[in-house]
């Protein structure tokens, strides 16, 4: 990184300032580490001040969106009354449900219900039950902008070993995020969620796991909740990415639905949850971007 830039040339941040008085040490410290065998991010995935403040603006309406979701979902509703809500919020706001069409998803939203691991896809004959959790993940894009979270919602006469579930799920959440440090490694945030998750007698999901985001809605790195400290890819300021572990209350194992595509389930037929935070990583510890 540091060499591909002389000491007087402006920085490649585009803050107008010249290359050694901006990141020259900040490349240098990345190149040190990547010397010693990290894996380290590239600028393309360090966000500068101006995309941080797009990317924040995004988050505004997703945010805004899941507050919607929070005060209206019921007993009764159908997932597509659900997408519908999204849909008209997101782009009365201005932006675009990031979802729709992405990869032939037909959808705006994901909603993902008890056995359902992830990527629920909304309609008109699934009915919102009694006792159910569901998962409600939303993803917005503004000005070319993304943002990315979920929440988790409890409906009616949840059982005791539901509530258990989505509340240590949360937790797993925030361990996770407590966990991220700059210049500490994404391992660090896997292992935090890993370890509280299996002190509660749960399981993580391994094949599908959080990624990257703001300039794309997927982008570098890929990131997992089954990891060790000290390995995986470097925390630098400026990286963003999703936390959101996917907690199975029986075992580890899932398949996807052959109809669709897309829909996780638990391979065991029990419940998981999830919630998910768009994070960034800060000069002195991490700052929650979307939730």
């Amino acid at each position: 990184m540091a060499s591909k830039l002389g000491r007087n040339d402006p920085c490649w941040c585009g803050s107008g300032k010249k290359y050694k008085t901006c990141h020259m040490a900040f490349d240098e410290k990345i190149e040190d580490f990547r010397r010693k065998g990290a894996k380290v991010p590239g600028h393309e995935l360090l966000k500068t001040p101006e995309q941080i403040a797009g990317i924040k603006e995004s988050a505004k309406i997703n945010i805004a969106v899941l507050d919607y979701i929070a005060d209206h979902i019921e007993i009764g509703m159908s997932t597509e009354e659900i997408d519908r809500m999204v849909y008209e919020q997101t782009t009365a706001m201005g932006g675009i449900p990031a979802p729709l069409h992405y990869k032939d998803y037909p959808k705006s939203v994901c909603t993902s219900i008890n056995e359902q691991v992830c990527h629920g896809i909304p309609s008109e004959d699934i009915l919102l039950q009694d006792g159910d959790i569901i998962n409600v993940d939303c993803s917005t894009i503004l000005n070319g902008y993304f943002s990315d979270s979920s929440r988790m919602f409890m409906l009616g006469n949840v059982s005791e070993e539901k509530k258990r579930l989505v509340q240590v799920t949360k937790e797993c959440m925030e361990k996770g995020f407590e966990a991220v440090k700059p210049w500490g490694f994404l391992g660090d945030m896997g292992q935090a969620v890993h370890d509280h998750a299996f002190a509660n007698g749960y399981t993580v999901v391994r094949e599908i796991g959080g990624h990257g985001v703001g300039l794309e809605f997927h982008e570098e790195p890929w990131v997992g909740y089954n990891s060790k400290r000290g390995t995986e890819m470097l925390l630098v300021p400026g990286l963003m990415f999703t936390i959101e572990p996917m907690v199975n209350m029986g075992k580890v194992e899932i398949y996807i639905d052959d109809a669709n595509g897309w829909t996780a389930y638990t391979e065991d037929g029990k419940p998981s949850a999830q919630w998910e935070i768009q994070v960034l990583v800060t000069e002195d510890g991490a700052e929650i971007i979307s939730y």
